[in-house]
């Protein structure tokens, strides 16, 4: 089976192997090399109608996901500068509304992360599975 990571160092930058030789094909109407087949399946994928919709879902989710939740956070922490009254304002007993809201981000957080995982598994993993399947195979 031909790996496309095999040839991909496991860590640090990439290096250049100075001993491999470079084949440059001075013949214009050379047949295309694998490399050449491989790049053009990628590009043609990359425009496919069902690469463009399955990005849209993505981009449609996750965009306004995290607008939302960095406003969220960002208020959070103008808020706690800006008006430390409003956050010591006892909420219960010795929770005050700074607790709340910091207990608050924690389950916006795990929600968030809830949200995006139904997300990719109701509306994006299908269409991005067959993608893929129709990518090897053509490769192949």
């Amino acid at each position: 089976m031909d790996d496309p990571w095999y040839d991909a160092h496991a860590a640090g930058e990439w290096q250049h192997d100075a001993a491999a030789p470079v084949a440059v094909s001075a013949d214009a109407n050379a047949s295309p090399t694998k490399h050449d087949d491989r790049t053009s399946v990628y590009l043609d994928v990359q425009h496919s109608a069902a690469f463009q919709e399955v990005r849209g879902r993505y981009r449609g989710f996750a965009f306004p996901a995290v607008a939302g939740f960095l406003t969220w956070y960002l208020l959070y922490v103008v808020l706690a500068m800006t008006a430390p009254g409003l956050m010591a304002r006892p909420v219960a007993g010795e929770i005050n509304v700074a607790m709340v809201a910091g207990l608050a981000q924690f389950a916006s957080t795990f929600l968030l992360t809830w949200a995006y995982a139904r997300h990719a598994r109701l509306r994006r993993d299908r269409a991005a599975l067959d993608l893929r399947w129709d990518t090897q195979e053509r490769i192949r």
